[in-house]
């Protein structure tokens, strides 16, 4: 039954001056699964921020304005007021002259230089090479960039080109740079020699294409090269993961790495000038590093960083002169996002308030003052800082509005400007169900869970059957106050479930982002256990306080590693799971270890020393005593989890003689569907699965 206010009703039919304009206006009779999954789509297409204008007077966004799958280039001014197509002379990936007069990109495999509005273009390097990544000195006289995995240095004054670098044959090419100072430039190479050959045929074509592709977990080295005398020195060399920021003022670079297992991190600072590196920061976890980020202060005399040595998110400030550490933010939250706005003030956004929404925030590091710069109840993410360093843009949600980006001067605090409109009418007139956010302890009367609740539009007299989803990524936060960012679709198919008469649940279970490390990290060695757990608690919750919530007619789906825990529910835990529907689904972690160690790793450790991890966490573990009915949907091409997947656990329920199973396969569809007509049959078999087996 659709809900609707019938004062704002009788208003409506006042200020009606026609019959077509009232039948045009009324609320949608049903959420069909066509009007869902196909074009144009009903809630629209999200903005996603693109970048600053190089004269910082316009905002980009990536958008369609006819609600249809592929994005155009807009912008926007920063009150909001108007929006447009870019220009077609405007490039993406620039770089801004240090006086802001000129910018130089790639076109073509070709340098191009021309003023900041994009005008007066000209070609700087014309090789036969690919040259990319340009990157200006702090005088603005030269510009360094790549070509054929060597490093150049093009003087502007003297029309010279210098390569810098030689690199040997059999050696991996330079591939970013950036100018520590006048003299030096900071150089990155990856190593992924050691990487593996795995193979993802796609069979759609005139032949079969093997879909071959190299998986592995690069080594990094980080070297120093002289303008002056051409001499490489390396640095640090580190297989696994490292990011780094040089200061032109100190001629000082920050190092953040974590080994290929995400086991320990470490921040350095190298001084190209005395050619010394040394550690400033260190940590480590039985589980895995998370919330990496390291950004000098503009003078370069001081650091800030994120970490979670005390097992939440916070912010840490290390000041160079003295070598000490503070930290500036603590207590059961999680920042998100932090950055300085000058030498003596921070912005950050956090969720302190509540795991479901975010806020902004100022700290000023003399005086220690934090003060909240919004209010709404909303949740917030993907933030830019303006280049004025004083404006900051983000997207915003709310329950049942999708997210739109804004704008917020954190000189003037409540004052949110809304810069894109992006929901169309049509998704207004319907009269959506707000979902009930919760907060719920676990078994263990310690741990807080968020979960989300939609309550059926018609209760049945036996009860009303279940359907819980389990997001997927499993480092992931999909419980929040605001419209889903990764699963738009999937928040709508809920909706029409609950039309269709199901109580829908979902969990951010343990393994979720958001909720501090022992939370993401208690299902390390063994994954599946606890996350079940923490869905099964949902459901006692549930059935405690949801009269007519039949608990024992459940219904699990879900993508990826919401698949993975779809199979794991009904094969560990059948008396509480009745049906499962898995796309996309992890049924054996060696296999993901093969094409994605750098996910498996930290969370499993090596296959080889640990088979018991691997053992108790694969759902193929327990095909063979299946009970619960399950429908297999994976896209043939997939080249994140392979169908071989799915093949393997298939193939495991017919040599066990179970009958019980279906399977669909989408020949040209990845991971990531793409297709409107693919996406409507999976989940138009997904519903008719629920409706004859719960």
């Amino acid at each position: 039954m659709k809900r609707f206010n019938p004062v704002v009703l009788f208003c409506f039919l006042a200020l009606s001056s026609s019959f077509s304009t009232l039948t045009a206006q009324l609320p949608i009779d049903s959420l069909s699964l066509e009007l869902i999954f196909h074009e144009p789509y009903l809630p629209g297409v999200r903005p996603t921020f693109a970048g600053f204008g190089p004269k910082n007077d316009y905002v980009y966004f990536n958008w369609n304005d006819s609600s249809k799958a592929g994005t155009k280039l807009y912008r926007t001014d920063l009150k909001g007021k108007s929006y447009a197509l870019a220009p077609e002379k405007y490039r993406r990936n620039y770089t801004l002259s240090p006086d802001g007069k000129q910018l130089v990109f790639t076109k073509q495999g070709n340098l191009i230089l021309a003023d900041a509005d994009f005008e007066n273009q000209h070609v700087l390097v014309a090789s036969k090479s690919f040259d990319y990544g340009p990157s200006w000195s702090p005088d603005g006289k030269e510009i360094a960039y790549i070509s054929n995995g060597n490093a150049w240095v093009l003087g502007l004054d003297e029309s010279s080109i210098t390569q810098l670098t030689q690199k040997e044959a059999d050696e991996p090419g330079f591939s970013s740079l950036e100018w520590v100072d006048q003299n030096h430039i900071l150089l990155r190479q990856y190593d992924s020699s050691d990487s593996k050959r795995y193979y993802f045929p796609e069979y759609a074509g005139k032949r079969v294409n093997t879909g071959a592709s190299n998986r592995g977990i690069s080594t990094i080295t980080l070297s120093v090269v002289s303008v002056d005398s051409g001499k490489v020195n390396k640095v640090f060399t580190k297989r696994g993961w490292v990011s780094d920021q040089a200061n032109v003022n100190t001629g000082l670079v920050v190092l953040d790495e974590t080994n290929a297992a995400m086991k320990k991190r470490g921040l350095h600072l190298y001084d190209v000038r005395s050619d010394s590196l040394f550690t400033i920061f260190e940590d480590s976890t039985k589980g895995w590093i998370s919330d990496r980020y390291v950004e000098f202060s503009p003078d370069g005399t001081q650091l800030l960083f994120l970490s979670e040595y005390d097992g939440w998110a916070h912010i840490y400030h290390y000041q160079i002169s003295t070598q000490q550490i503070n930290q500036i933010t603590s207590g059961a939250f999680e920042v998100e996002w932090v950055n300085w706005t000058s030498d003596n003030e921070l912005v950050y956004a956090s969720n302190e308030v509540d795991p479901g929404e975010v806020h902004l925030y100022r700290y000023q590091v003399k005086t220690g003052k934090h003060v909240q710069l919004t209010s709404d109840e909303a949740h917030r993410r993907s933030f830019r800082l303006h280049p004025d360093k004083q404006r900051v843009v983000y997207t915003k949600t709310y329950f049942n509005e999708p997210a739109d980006l804004f704008l917020l001067d954190t000189k003037k605090p409540g004052k949110e400007i809304q810069l894109t409109r992006s929901i169309p009418d049509r998704f207004n007139r319907y009269a959506w169900q707000q979902e009930d956010y919760v907060r719920l302890l676990s078994r263990d009367g310690k741990t807080k869970l968020s979960a989300s609740i939609l309550t059926p539009d018609q209760r049945l007299p036996g009860g009303n059957p279940v359907v819980v989803f389990a997001h997927g990524a499993g480092s992931l936060q999909n419980v929040f106050k605001g419209w889903s960012f990764s699963y738009w679709r999937e928040y709508m198919f809920h909706q029409f479930l609950a039309e269709q008469g199901y109580y829908v649940l979902e969990v951010d279970y343990r393994h979720s982002l958001g909720y501090g490390r022992k939370f993401r990290e208690d299902v390390t060695n063994w994954m599946g256990k606890y996350e079940i757990e923490d869905i099964e608690d949902g459901l006692s919750f549930l059935a405690e306080n949801y009269e007519g919530a039949d608990t024992s007619r459940v219904g699990i789906y879900g993508g990826s590693y919401g698949g993975f825990l779809a199979l794991y529910a009904v094969g560990t835990s059948p008396d509480r799971f009745d049906a499962a529907a898995a796309l996309r689904a992890v049924t054996k972690w060696e296999n993901y270890y093969n094409t994605n160690p750098w996910y498996t790793l930290p969370r499993l450790g090596n296959p080889e020393a640990f088979p018991e991890h691997y053992t108790r966490s694969n759902p193929i573990t327990y095909a063979d005593s299946l009970q619960q009915p399950v429908l297999i949907l994976h896209g043939l091409i997939d080249n994140n989890v392979g169908f071989q997947d799915a093949v393997q656990y298939i193939e495991r329920l017919i040599q066990t003689g179970n009958t019980n199973f279906e399977m669909m396969m989408y020949p040209t569809e990845r991971h990531s569907f793409e297709d409107q007509d693919a996406w409507h049959d999976e989940y138009r078999r997904i519903y008719e699965f629920f409706e004859r087996e719960l």
